[in-house]
């Protein structure tokens, strides 16, 4: 029997929702697939980044004790040129670190408003390898 497992969302705990759905649609350009309230109490914003099938999910309300809000760390966006990234994601107002380049593959760090961390990581060099 084959197994296919798919990562499609990630909880992201965040103080301030609308603070954070406006960090995450308007400075890094994730899609607003969902902004919706199904009970009283309870309010789930799904954003996907541009191209991938994993969205992330920050609310409040949602039924479980996650982490403490700015404690999730290391996420990855892939992307191909990280430099136009990163270039376009300090346009919109985001501040994303130097580029670092760790033997051909490539990085570029962010936080969100609660410190929740990313990485921008570009292994286009390798392809030729």
């Amino acid at each position: 029997m084959s197994v296919t497992m798919k990562l499609e969302l990630v909880p992201l705990p965040v103080s301030d929702v609308d603070r954070s759905k406006a960090f995450y649609a308007d400075a890094i350009g994730f899609t607003v697939d969902h902004d919706v309230q199904p009970a009283e109490g309870m309010r789930i914003v799904q954003l996907t980044p541009p191209g991938s099938a994993c969205s992330i999910a920050i609310g409040t309300g949602m039924g479980f004790d996650g982490p403490e809000k700015g404690t999730v760390q290391g996420l990855h966006l892939v992307v191909t040129d990280i430099e136009a990234v990163r270039e376009s994601l300090r346009a919109r107002g985001a501040d994303v670190g130097e580029i670092r380049d760790m033997g051909g593959v490539k990085f570029a760090h962010f936080r969100d408003p609660d410190g929740n961390s990313w990485e921008l990581q570009d292994l286009s060099a390798l392809a030729g390898a």
